[in-house]
């Protein structure tokens, strides 16, 4: 099963139960999305569509964190370079289409920070499960960006407008009972339990009955689909935004360990 996927070197493979394909984060700065697996992860999903072998996609971090989101290297090289910019902004589109195209099911296990394109894949999966201590958060109106990956998308639709705006808007974390109380995830459950959760599930997923849980699936994923004007405006905006000042405030203020000081443009 596992040969096929060599190709992706920026990410892990893991194969525990027949049919259950793991794909796993690892790497320094709490598994931070580096510009090799920007363009790895929105290129797996196809390659697992059309794999014979693979029923279910179990998406997991190694060490302390599922994913602290796009390494800082990235977000410079998307300040400082349109052509980059550009590129980052195709792969999120991918990833956002690719992940909700894939036919085989998909089942998140999160743990610790859940940051950025990492949170992409966590929230988009069919199934997501979250540790009770797990730190979710979408930091891009912190960063000085508008919130644009697919937040703005699939935010309301799982935990309601209110919720969304709120979360959204102030970049307040929610802890994984947080996320489950809100509907933004499927279930949490005590940290010590998370990861056979996760794969018990995937496996039943994987004995299902393939045509009925993959038909479902896209049927309900018709609601992503039909909302795509809405997602292509929201990452326009967010990349937009990586031209302006307000971005390199953003990072300055992380590295910096400080509160942002945004200065409001002349109108």
């Amino acid at each position: 099963m596992l040969k096929q996927y060599e190709q992706f070197k920026s990410l892990r493979f893991e194969n525990h139960f027949p049919g259950v394909l793991e794909v796993v984060f690892d790497g320094p700065g709490l598994n931070a999305v580096d510009e090799a697996k920007h363009t790895d992860l929105p290129a797996i999903w196809p390659v697992i569509d059309k794999d014979p072998a693979v029923r279910a996609v179990l998406v997991r971090g190694e060490g302390k964190a599922f994913s602290a989101g796009g390494s800082f290297d990235l977000i410079d090289a998307q300040i400082e370079d349109y052509a980059v910019r550009l590129r980052v902004l195709h792969e999120s589109r991918d990833l956002f289409y690719n992940v909700i195209n894939c036919s085989k099911p998909i089942i998140s296990a999160i743990h610790g920070p859940a940051v950025g394109a990492g949170l992409v894949v966590a929230l988009l999966a069919d199934i997501s499960v979250a540790a009770h201590t797990a730190r979710i958060i979408d930091g891009h109106t912190r960063l000085g960006v508008a919130s644009g990956d697919h937040a703005a998308m699939c935010w309301p639709l799982l935990c309601g407008m209110a919720k969304a705006k709120y979360y959204l808007l102030t970049c307040k974390e929610l802890s994984g009972i947080d996320a489950e109380r809100a509907g933004l995830v499927s279930l949490s459950v005590e940290d010590e339990i998370l990861l056979e959760t996760a794969r018990a599930i995937a496996n039943d997923m994987s004995h299902g009955a393939q045509d009925a849980i993959r038909w479902t699936k896209h049927s309900l994923n018709n609601w992503y689909r039909a909302q795509g004007p809405l997602f292509e405006a929201s990452l326009g905006l967010e990349f937009l935004g990586f031209g302006g000042p307000d971005v390199k405030e953003g990072v300055a203020a992380h590295r910096e360990r400080r509160a942002p000081r945004f200065v409001p443009l002349e109108s």
